[in-house]
């Protein structure tokens, strides 16, 4: 298995045996299940769909409210209902983290795209505005893809390498080290990388 999905829980730091001080987020990953085994005779790839936080009125067609399919490389014994734990992550492995970064709502220029505000006195009416976007007669519109005021946040947000500092397979704990796109109990997707 490459990956598992865990529950962010929040930032702490580890200190390490040569006293060296290192920042990391605890991620709680209960034990996911497999629901599907893709295979490259049916489906066209070899891949896993797991799922994780059962819901509390399952239905036949749904029984987890997230799930995530984890390609591999080759058909696997593994079977559905299997589960998935931390114990496939050993500390120092490299990983990738997935997660929805946090909404921030409609935000103007100077938050969304670091402008510098504009005078502040002598009668100055410009002072958090965004300034001149458009040509003049020619083109005559304003272009496509301008830094203007808008939706900040909310996205789908992937750190493409980083490492697992701590594990504590009993409590079902991992430690990545930094920080980890998404606001403290969202849901974040954890990929070992070869």
């Amino acid at each position: 298995m490459t990956g598992i999905i865990g529950k962010k829980i929040g930032m702490t730091r580890l200190i390490q045996e040569d006293g060296k001080v290192v920042p990391m987020t605890v991620i709680e990953c209960a034990p996911n299940q497999v629901t599907q085994v893709k295979t490259t005779e049916k489906d066209g790839y070899s891949a896993l769909v797991i799922g994780c936080n059962p819901l509390k009125k399952p239905t036949k067609t749904k029984k987890f409210s997230t799930l995530k399919e984890f390609r591999i490389e080759s058909d696997a014994e593994t079977k559905q209902g299997d589960q998935v734990t931390v114990e496939i992550f050993e500390e120092g492995d490299a990983v990738s983290i997935s997660g929805t970064s946090k909404g921030k709502g409609f935000q103007g220029v100077i938050k969304r795209h670091n402008f510098s505000r504009g005078p502040q006195s002598h009668g100055s009416h410009h002072n958090r505005e965004p300034g001149s976007v458009g040509g003049c007669a020619r083109p005559g519109k304003i272009f496509k893809g301008q830094k203007l005021p808008g939706q900040m946040g909310n996205n789908k947000v992937t750190i493409s390498k980083t490492s697992i500092v701590y594990r504590d397979a009993q409590k079902n704990l991992i430690g990545i080290k930094g920080s980890v796109p998404g606001s403290n109990n969202s849901y974040i997707t954890i990929k070992k990388l070869s």
